[in-house]
């Protein structure tokens, strides 16, 4: 073989490797193949205000989020749960009610929105970002504000 059939076959083989590792990846998802995002947002604050709460398992948020957004929320839980700890606070049963949820489409397949939730006698916002991938909506970002 010449050198130049060679390098040709080498960039085909990397090619199709890179086609393959694409085909495994998550796969973007447009709005009108999935289910209504306004629900999806309302659910997802509520759960992660429960969670820091500590009235709601961790493992009840992994298939909606993705692990940064998992991890960043367990970490926050955890240093919760410790605080609580330290200052002798058992963990009782806090209401979490929804108030209102804004939602908006900067592209087809992402929801950006924010939830108002009332937590005890306090109010905040949680801030969301969705994507679609793979027929059902994830969150890529959630901040308790």
């Amino acid at each position: 073989m010449t050198t130049a059939l060679i390098a040709d076959t080498r960039r085909v083989q990397r090619h199709l490797r890179a086609t393959e590792y694409e085909y495994f990846q998550p796969q973007p998802t447009g709005r009108a193949e999935l289910p209504d995002a306004h629900d999806t947002a309302e659910r997802l604050a509520h759960m992660a205000c429960e969670i820091l709460a500590g009235t709601r398992q961790i493992d009840q948020l992994a298939r909606w989020t993705t692990e940064d957004v998992f991890r960043s929320i367990a970490d926050r839980a955890l240093a919760a749960a410790q605080a609580r700890r330290r200052s002798g606070t058992a963990v009782a049963r806090i209401v979490v009610t929804v108030i209102r949820t804004v939602i908006s489409e900067p592209r087809d397949g992402i929801i950006e929105g924010v939830t108002l939730v009332r937590i005890g006698a306090r109010t905040r916002a949680v801030a969301t970002r969705l994507e679609g991938l793979d027929r059902r909506w994830r969150a890529t970002v959630i901040a308790l504000l």
